[in-house]
């Protein structure tokens, strides 16, 4: 049939399973709105407040449901707005589909009205970019954007139209999406040799990333720590792989990571690394990093193995796939002298906080206990998004939302609503600080307008806190512009964009607080209010391996 490539869009996101978009019109992006005018008891679309919010719903859309999250703007400052969500997507290898749509063919490169080369801008954040500009090749090229975006590491694909392709037809034929096949790029040997590391070593350390995630792989990771008898640590980017409930699991890796999981990462004699890529954040000094061990890295993207740190063997596919033939290949192993030191160093330096004041750890475990440790938590970045990840309990995968690579403030609350989108039944909660909050609390009128349940927590110590953390440390308390003592009252602002608020500045205020805004199934704002120089520990210093971990007793002892 003769479809407008406005129509062509729409019909291929329907192809696609999509269900919900975010976006923002304007100009020349009108024939695909006007498209989805006509199908939007379809497709819902969601009229975020700006561009950078649509980006990081549809973000928080595809890592809390699995889905590839879409998104769309006009062209100029309308795609450049999405710049910053298309990079937060990239680094933590989310799948995303990005469609713009730009001037017309004829103006192309000659400095039109709100015209920008997006596919430019964007090349080295994406997995790939397509400029269209001819109809008949618009569905190609979008089924194969929602492939790349999907196969092997995920990752956003952006998809930039001119106008006049909007508005030209031609003959479209719908097409069912075809499932990729995974690529093997592993060997029997590889397989084999894993094992035989495995088998071999004494004292062994699991490190799971983010890829475990992705993979959908935690029923696997967790018969791989059974069977290998073995404490299991994770990144910010593996929450809920491994249950933080489970005796193994010894909490997160890296700089804002336990103790029990530096020390014993550092003494252990084999690393077991799964889906994870080695960040900076997790390794400190990488020429000390896990220095006694071997090193098996299981991934699926090979360019990750040997970038950051040396290797023993390596198995390159994807991880629910590997781990299942290795966990085959596996007897039930005992490493008793090796767990008990474990369990000792956890007795030994658990994470600790000064109960005696309201503190976001309180706030976090309170969160936790409220909802039953079933909510989707997403944050922000600072102290609260360590906090959030440090003191609540993870117990399944795609329940922590958090912009982990770039570090992305203003990230939760636009990935909160995508993910409320994408789970109507689950709790959603984003915990943001005061600083963050301030990028893009413009998103709660998002939330009001279409009446999306979220829960809103703004922990408030009027400061940039994890910036004034390091100049509390390392800067001798030179507080350059990072205070935020001010006359902005969020209570106020969350009830001008229409949502409810609630402040605490109470301990024995938090637990009601939560369970009110739970009830009351609509946007709600609580704004708690913590001292200005709590401070997240345990902490690595930049640069230093992770065995020089320390927290505020080691600094008393100093």
């Amino acid at each position: 049939m003769q479809l407008t490539g406005a129509e062509i869009v729409v019909e291929c996101l329907k192809e696609q399973g999509v269900d919900t978009v975010f976006g923002y019109p304007g100009g020349t992006i009108l024939n695909v709105y006007d498209a989805l005018y006509m199908h939007s008891n379809e497709i819902k679309h969601i009229l975020t407040s700006h561009e950078q919010g649509a980006a990081h719903a549809a973000d928080g859309y595809a890592r809390a449901t699995g889905k590839v999250g879409v998104c769309l703007a006009t062209s100029g400052p309308g795609a450049t707005n999405l710049v910053t969500g298309i990079a937060t997507a990239y680094m933590d290898s989310v799948p995303m589909v990005a469609i713009t749509c730009n001037v017309v063919l004829p103006l192309l490169g000659k400095d039109t009205f709100q015209e920008v080369d997006i596919a430019g801008v964007t090349m080295p954040i994406t997995k790939h970019g397509y400029i269209v500009k001819d109809v008949t090749k618009l569905a190609d090229t979008i089924r194969k954007a929602f492939a790349i975006a999907r196969e092997g590491r995920p990752g956003p694909v952006l998809v930039d139209i001119t106008k006049d392709v909007t508005a030209n037809t031609c003959e479209y034929e719908k097409m069912a999406p075809v499932e990729e096949m995974p690529s093997c790029k592993y060997t029997k040997e590889d397989i084999l040799k894993a094992v035989g590391l495995i088998k071999a070593s004494k004292r062994p350390f699991i490190y799971v990333g983010g890829g475990a995630v992705i993979s959908g792989a935690a029923q696997e990771v967790r018969e791989l720590a059974q069977l290998m008898d073995s404490p299991v640590c994770d990144t910010l980017m593996g929450k809920g792989v491994m249950d933080g409930h489970d005796d193994r699991y010894t909490g997160m890796i890296g700089m804002h990571g336990t103790k029990a999981s530096n020390l014993g990462v550092s003494e252990c004699d084999l690393l077991v690394a799964l889906g994870a890529r080695f960040s900076d954040r997790v390794v400190g000094n990488a020429a000390m990093f896990a220095s006694r061990a071997q090193v098996l890295h299981i991934d699926i993207d090979a360019a990750e193995i040997n970038k950051n740190i040396k290797i023993a063997a390596s198995v390159v596919g994807d991880l629910k796939e590997v781990l299942t033939l290795i966990n085959k290949e596996l007897s039930p192993m005992e490493h008793k002298e090796w767990n008990n030191h474990i369990k000792e160093l956890k007795e030994k330096f658990p994470l600790n906080y000064d109960k005696s004041v309201l503190s976001c750890p309180y706030i976090m475990e309170e969160i936790d206990r409220v909802t039953n440790g079933k909510a989707i938590i997403t944050t922000d970045v600072g102290q609260h998004q360590m906090w959030a990840a440090q003191y609540y309990k993870y117990s399944q995968p795609r329940t922590f939302l958090s912009s982990g690579g770039l570090g992305t403030m203003g990230y939760g609350l636009g990935a909160c609503i995508g993910a409320k989108v994408g789970n109507p039944d689950k709790v959603c909660i984003n915990i943001a600080g005061d600083g963050c909050f301030r990028m893009n609390m413009n998103e709660l009128a998002t939330a009001s307008r279409y009446q999306i349940p979220i829960i809103e927590v703004v922990i408030n110590n009027h400061v940039l806190g994890m910036v004034r953390q390091w100049q509390t440390l390392f800067y001798e308390k030179r507080y350059s512009q990072t205070v935020l003592n001010d006359s902005v009252d969020f209570c106020v602002v969350a009830k001008g964009l229409g949502c409810e608020a609630i402040r605490v500045t109470q301990k024995e205020e938090v637990a009601d607080a939560i369970s009110r805004a739970i009830e009351k199934k609509r946007p709600v704002l609580i704004e708690c209010i913590i001292p200005e120089d709590d401070k997240v520990f345990p902490m690595v210093p930049s640069g230093a391996p992770i065995s020089e971990v320390f927290d505020a007793t080691d600094l008393e002892k100093d």
